[in-house]
């Protein structure tokens, strides 16, 4: 990550403006020196980042309201508008990639201005209803009046040679996700976070337009552009998206606040979690677990590997996870056993994790985790993103850049054996809390072998043994503490052979349930 100094924003040239052609943008950047250009004129990475400059020199203008006969609509009216096929962008051009747009409305009440670059020029997507089924004639004269689309979705032959498959999605605010190869959408991304969890209230950049570059016949890549907006903040961003049997994705950025942010998540991913073997149901429910991811994985820039099982909690959960130029994060869903969840329709076994790799040093700061407490799996109810401690000045532009990878299995550094299952329960002799943690053993290390460092915070009372799981060739740690009156613990579990680490260093908070 590095900081420049922030350019004279008059100084925007006519080429640097290029071919935005968007009405929602060209009322923002009204007046002679942010003058929009007509159509054939190149595009460019760098006129996409002068026109965040150019963005983050004015007042923040929020988006024009939406009218709420669309802003109204309910769940099945809203997905009663469908894009035709036939309209699909390159759906019938020997590029292997097609896109189908979504159509304002609902929850998605911010339109969003999406352009196509074909060779290096820049052509708006029409936004009207010929390319939509509607559910009546008033949506569709609704959507031609408001000339502007909520997001789109890329498609391509992901699983078979015949069928092109959707595996990315951008809609909502900062909101993308993408699938890869046997899964089904799970998580989400986002661009950007602002105060998550502040007692003021959080704010959601929004990318207000969209370049999508038109791959030549027979790439598999595609590149996306983004020009994000917020009260606080603009931003130019590039995704270098490559599906397959993992998606990746290319991310860099450039910000330019117009105050200073000193609560900002970079990377951040959000998912669902409802209960598992750690954090049993409130209520009786026929599935043993429930969740789109089971943990959050971190890798320190010390080389140390982190395991922290979600939960959902009775009231907010904010943890911190203190690090400098971490190697990568993310929110992994490692449980792979459809016995797991026994969920016919939700098939939680097929969702992707997210992971996370910096690009550059990104410097002091943490991870950090969010979970909020839900009745309903519909709601994502956990954040995890990188935090910078100095945050972000005023008046300077902000560059960063990260891999995002969306695989099934994140692997372990070296041989250091992944915790496979985490429970609770509680001493027959004393109903001490007692934790479980399962570790898998690719060393093949007898339990006697091993050390168990462990803490169970502000120094209390922790004992621990460790047995041979003879049905998984793993290991199982039994951790027992006594919380006294304590309202939460933090417990900690790593285990050694000799000096060496042999498994990820397992984390938990605890809470009392009764």
């Amino acid at each position: 990550m590095t900081e420049t100094s922030k350019p004279d924003a008059g100084a925007v040239s006519r080429r640097s403006l290029l071919a935005a052609g968007a009405g929602g943008l060209s009322a923002l950047l009204a007046g002679p020196a942010f003058a929009l250009q007509g159509t054939g004129e190149r595009f460019s990475r760098e006129g996409v980042v002068a026109l965040a400059r150019a963005l983050a020199a004015r007042a923040y203008v929020p988006p024009a309201p939406m009218p709420e006969a669309l802003s109204t609509l309910g769940y099945d009216a809203y997905r009663a508008i469908r894009y035709k096929r036939e309209a699909a962008v390159w759906g019938r051009s020997p590029t292997r990639f097609s896109i189908e747009m979504f159509a304002p409305g609902s929850v998605y009440a911010n339109g969003v201005d999406i352009q196509i670059v074909e060779n290096g020029v820049a052509r708006p997507v029409p936004a009207n209803a010929d390319a939509f089924e509607t559910p009546s004639e008033e949506v569709a004269q609704l959507l031609s009046r408001v000339g502007q689309l909520a997001g789109f979705r890329l498609h391509f032959p992901l699983n078979r040679p015949e069928i092109a498959d959707e595996f990315v999605v951008f809609q909502g605010a900062s909101y993308f996700r993408a699938v890869s190869r046997g899964q089904h959408y799970g998580l989400s991304a986002r661009g950007l976070a602002i105060d998550t969890a502040e007692p003021t209230g959080e704010e959601f950049p929004i990318f207000r337009t969209f370049w999508i570059e038109r791959p030549s016949a027979g790439v598999d890549s595609i590149v996306v552009h983004g020009l994000l907006d917020s009260r606080r903040v603009t931003g130019a961003y590039r995704f270098g998206i490559y599906p397959g049997a993992t998606t990746q994705m290319e991310i860099s950025a450039t910000l330019f606040p117009r105050e200073r942010l000193s609560h900002v998540g970079l990377g951040c991913l959000t998912s669902m979690y409802m209960h598992g073997p750690i954090d049993p149901p409130a209520q009786p429910d026929y599935r043993p677990a429930v969740h789109d991811s089971l943990g959050l994985a971190m890798e320190t820039g010390r080389g140390e590997r982190l395991w922290r099982p979600l939960s959902n909690p009775r009231a907010l959960q904010m943890s911190a996870f203190s690090d400098r130029s971490p190697s990568g994060f993310g929110l992994v869903q490692r449980t792979r056993d459809f016995g797991a969840y026994q969920d016919l329709e939700a098939r939680y076994e097929t969702r992707p994790s997210a992971w996370v790799r910096p690009r550059g040093d990104w410097g002091d700061g943490h991870v950090q985790l969010v979970e909020i407490p839900s009745s309903h799996e519909g709601n994502d109810n956990i954040v995890a993103y990188w935090r910078p401690r100095e945050g972000l000045p005023a008046n300077a532009a902000f560059e960063f850049a990260y891999d995002l990878s969306w695989p099934n299995q994140v692997s372990l550094p070296g041989r250091l054996g992944e915790v496979t299952r985490s429970a609770v329960g509680r001493t027959l002799d004393r109903g001490l809390p007692q934790m479980v943690v399962d570790y898998a053993n690719p060393r093949r290390i007898a339990a006697d072998q091993v050390r168990i460092e462990a803490s169970a915070g502000r120094d209390l009372p922790v004992q621990y043994t460790v047995a041979e799981n003879a049905r998984t060739g793993g290991l199982r740690v039994y951790l027992t503490f006594e919380p006294r009156d304590a309202q939460t613990v933090e417990l900690r579990v790593r285990p050694f052979a000799g000096e060496d680490p042999i498994g990820e260093t397992w984390l938990y908070r605890w809470t009392p349930r009764g």
